[in-house]
């Protein structure tokens, strides 16, 4: 079958996502940036947002912002924030109903001493529907582990019944039919399911298809909350929503309107 083509062509951070956070991190006042922090409630007043908010100990604060640009998916913020006043109806069914691309996802990783496959002649990209994972990419890292990764295409709620070492299992040995004996000996493997986190994945996305959606209003157009709240999260990209490039792009969306905003009621 057809394999899957990147279109725009995609590239890869060396180091991982990780590495763009940590850069990106230092480049911020430590005192600004809080950690372990879930936000609860959003009220918005004549000159400001009060947010409550809970840190890791459960214990609950507030503080104060001129303006909230949200960084989680529509869906999640829909479901999971108090709003006072509410949001419009229809901004809110719109955002509740903007499913998380990466919400109902999992993806196996096993990890190797050798990228054994490209001895083979053989690229680590496959297709597949003769196992868990229906879409598997070589993954290896320059100056690291040679590695596999596939996505796995049992729906959400399948996987909840069984447990991830039966998941890693068959995913190993349908390495093993695509690549080989020795693509069931990995140094190490992991399993992570989205749709078990529950600062991702919400009820509504158990049962997706996890397609990308288009993007809903990244703020409302009138009201209490007009100019007060925006959406940065990837989902609220028009470009490239649920991918990593539609995070930057909403949020380099997002901030430009957030300045624009400030400099007009100046």
């Amino acid at each position: 079958m057809r394999s899957h083509a990147s279109d725009p062509p995609s590239m890869r951070l060396a180091g991982g996502t990780g590495a763009l956070v940590a850069a990106l991190n230092a480049r911020l006042d430590p005192a600004i940036v809080r950690t372990g922090q879930t936000v609860r409630r959003l009220r918005c007043e004549a000159t400001h947002v009060e947010l409550t908010v809970d840190d890791a100990d459960g214990k609950q604060t507030t503080c104060q912002t001129e303006k909230v640009l949200l960084a989680l998916p529509p869906r999640l913020a829909a479901t999971r924030l108090q709003f006072d006043p509410p949001l419009p109806s229809d901004l809110a069914r719109c955002r509740q109903g903007t499913p998380t691309w990466m919400a109902p996802h999992a993806k196996y990783v096993a990890v190797y001493d050798s990228p054994f496959w490209r001895e083979q002649g053989l690229s680590g990209g496959a297709r597949s529907s003769a196992g868990p994972m229906g879409e598997i990419h070589d993954v290896s890292m320059p100056g690291g582990h040679p590695a596999l990764f596939g996505f796995l295409s049992v729906p959400a709620r399948v996987r909840r019944q069984v447990s991830d070492e039966v998941l890693r299992r068959h995913c190993r040995a349908q390495l093993v039919r695509l690549f080989g004996e020795r693509a069931g000996m990995p140094l190490g493997d992991a399993l992570q399911d989205w749709a078990a986190e529950a600062l991702t994945a919400t009820d509504d996305d158990q049962d997706a298809a996890g397609h990308h959606a288009a993007p809903p209003p990244s703020s409302p157009d009138g009201g209490a909350w007009q100019g007060r709240l925006i959406g940065i999260g990837s989902e609220w990209s028009p470009l490239f929503p649920g991918y990593l490039a539609g995070a930057v792009d909403a949020a380099e969306r997002g901030v430009q309107q957030s300045v624009a905003a400030s400099e007009k009621s100046r």
